[in-house]
């Protein structure tokens, strides 16, 4: 009898032991006991194709993750698509990712327009869209779009800064804008009118189109208004157009150029170093030029990656950098969802993060987001290009925390 019970026992134990197993996997779309799939899309060709170099170190990285043994066993599938910066190809490539290839999740897109073209599909299907790398201040809406996060600091808050910083430091400047016809561009306008508070009227302020093929008539009709302030809202290709024709017409203005062009390898090396010297730019990154960080355990870490596997590729390029910490961030968030690799916790995870640290942030930046809060970075620091290399200097500014004039 004694036996009979020990048996039936020990036949319930084993039987709550596999069913405790069974109940702690949860798997959404994509993901099984040895694979993880993950959707990304990126303007590999295109006119902001000098981005595409972001989705080929997240697929580097990727790989370096798989062949350290994956996550938590599981090895990371990354279907990266290519949609040209185009909306109507990044909602066709959106619902592919969704509908044939049934992945977990969509990692960094690119580009605020494109993604505000997915942002209602993506939420209408439950699937994360995840990190999305623009820094329009529409992705920290968990309230209406609990899908959709952000990853890299606002635009309007860098807006913002350069204004207190003209503000303080040029009070009587003559101001030049130019930005690109979009959310994006109109995203950093707003930020820097809203900092200006109405105390400077700029002189001119002129948009350009994704589409235009130069900005030279924009640029001389800036120079010609006899403006001293430059404040540049373009993307990498348009950047550069902008600080060449700017030394060809002799217009030296004090310049404020956005992060998202800051890279020295995409923007300032094509540009002409000699003609950047004194652009003013945002960093929350370390910059591969810089050599402060030549001993530094997380710059040796990130070039030992590219060297192993993104051999050839130029390390001057700050895209290189934000790829590889965004990847850090993706792979941070499926760690801690263990085997509950749904949708759900997937979201859950990203938005629990609390004073992350990845080692190409700047030091003192770190990442935090809650479920009321889907803005995961809000530091960052002003840069000066002097030489071959940005400069930092002032204290870092945290938009999380109301900054004053």
């Amino acid at each position: 009898m004694k036996e009979h019970v020990k048996i039936v026992l020990a036949a319930t134990f084993a039987v709550s032991l596999a069913t405790a197993a069974t109940a702690q996997k949860k798997y959404g779309p994509g993901v099984t006991d040895t694979e993880i799939k993950i959707g990304g899309i990126m303007p590999y060709s295109g006119p902001a194709s000098a981005y595409g170099v972001i989705g080929q170190t997240e697929t580097a990285y990727f790989k370096k993750i798989n062949d350290e043994g994956g996550i938590n066993g599981r090895k990371i599938n990354f279907i990266s698509y290519d949609d040209g910066y185009s909306p109507p190809k990044t909602v066709e490539q959106a619902r592919k990712l969704v509908e044939s290839d049934n992945v977990l999740l969509i990692f960094n897109p690119l580009g605020t327009p494109p993604n505000t073209a997915i942002q209602k599909y993506m939420n209408a299907q439950k699937v994360p869209q995840l990190f999305v790398a623009t820094g329009a201040t529409k992705w920290d809406d968990p309230k209406n779009f609990p899908w959709t996060m952000g990853w890299q600091p606002s635009y309007q808050a860098e807006g913002t800064i350069y204004a207190h910083y003209i503000l303080k430091n040029k009070p009587n400047a003559k101001i030049a804008i130019l930005y690109q016809n979009d959310d994006y561009g109109k995203d950093y306008l707003k930020g820097f009118m809203d900092g200006l508070a109405g105390k400077i009227k700029p002189v001119i302020t002129l948009a350009y189109e994704i589409s235009d093929p130069t900005i030279d008539l924009q640029m001389t009709q800036l120079q010609a208004s006899g403006a001293d302030t430059f404040f540049n809202i373009t993307t990498p290709k348009f950047a550069a157009m902008a600080i060449k024709k700017a030394a060809e017409l002799k217009w030296k203005p004090l310049h404020f150029l956005n992060n998202v062009s800051a890279s020295v390898g995409a923007v300032l090396k094509p540009a002409g170093f000699d003609n950047a010297q004194g652009v003013i730019s945002t960093g929350y990154l370390k910059d591969p030029t810089d050599p402060q960080w030549k001993e530094d355990a997380g710059f040796k870490n990130w070039s030992a990656f590219v060297d192993k596997y993104m051999s050839g590729s130029d390390k001057t390029n700050a895209n290189l950098v934000y790829g590889y910490t965004v990847a850090q961030g993706l792979v941070e968030v499926l760690k801690k969802c263990g085997d509950d690799l749904t949708r759900e916790n997937v979201m859950k995870q990203a938005a629990s993060l609390h004073d992350a640290k990845f080692e190409m942030l700047l030091p003192g930046i770190v990442v935090n987001t809650s479920s009321t809060d889907f803005a995961p970075i809000q530091q960052e620091q002003l840069q000066k290009f002097t030489g071959d290399r940005w400069t930092l200097f002032g204290e870092i500014y945290d938009a999380s925390k109301k900054a004053t004039n």
